[in-house]
C-alpha cells in the first residue's frame, strides 16, 4: 500500500460539501439534512445520530474501510473540518481539504471510505453535528468490529490538525 507523509491542498474527488439551504419564517428556520429523491442510494443513511463537540475540541483524525458519513454541521457554533485523501486508487490521492462549516455556514459533508476525516469546534458554544452513515455502527445488534480506523495517537501520523 503507498504511504504519504505529506498531504498536498485541493479538493478531494467523491466528497461532496453543499449549502444547507434554511428556510425562515416568523418561528425560526428549518433545513432539509438530506432526501432520498437527492441523494445517491449507495450513500442512504442505514442510522443517525447527533453528537455535541465543546470549543476547542477535536473530534478524530479516523477512517472508515467501508462506511460512508453524511454529516451535516448546523451550529450553534462553527467547525473547521479536515480531509485526507488516503485512497491509493484515487485521483486525488495525497490531498488535503480544509472546510469551515456550522453557524456561519450550514453544510452537508459526504465523507467516502477511506477519507481519513477529523473536526474541531473552533466558536464559543457548544456545536451540534448530524452523521447519517449509511452503515450500522457495530452492525446488526451491534454485534459485529466497528468500521473505524483511528489516528488520534499515533505520534508518526501524517494526518495533523493545527
Amino acid at each position: 500500500m503507498k504511504e504519504i507523509k505529506s498531504y498536498s491542498k485541493g479538493r478531494i474527488h467523491d466528497v461532496t460539501a453543499k449549502p444547507l439551504h434554511k428556510f425562515l419564517d416568523e418561528r425560526g428556520w428549518l433545513a432539509e439534512l438530506f432526501r432520498s429523491d437527492e441523494m445517491d442510494p449507495a450513500v442512504m443513511p442505514a442510522m443517525a445520530y447527533i453528537s455535541m463537540t465543546q470549543p476547542g475540541v477535536a473530534r478524530g483524525p479516523h477512517e472508515h474501510k467501508d462506511q460512508t458519513d453524511y454529516f451535516c454541521f448546523i451550529g450553534p457554533s462553527n467547525f473547521k473540518v479536515y480531509l485526507w485523501d488516503a485512497r491509493p486508487d484515487s485521483p486525488t490521492f495525497g490531498v488535503k481539504q480544509l472546510l469551515f462549516a456550522g453557524l456561519d455556514s450550514p453544510m452537508m459533508l459526504v465523507v467516502p471510505p477511506g477519507v481519513v476525516h477529523a473536526y474541531r469546534n473552533v466558536g464559543v458554544d457548544n456545536g451540534i453535528v448530524f452523521n447519517g452513515p449509511n452503515r450500522l455502527y457495530a452492525g446488526q445488534g451491534k454485534s459485529e468490529p466497528v468500521d473505524e480506523i483511528r489516528h488520534e495517537e499515533d505520534g508518526e501520523s501524517p494526518f495533523r490538525l493545527d
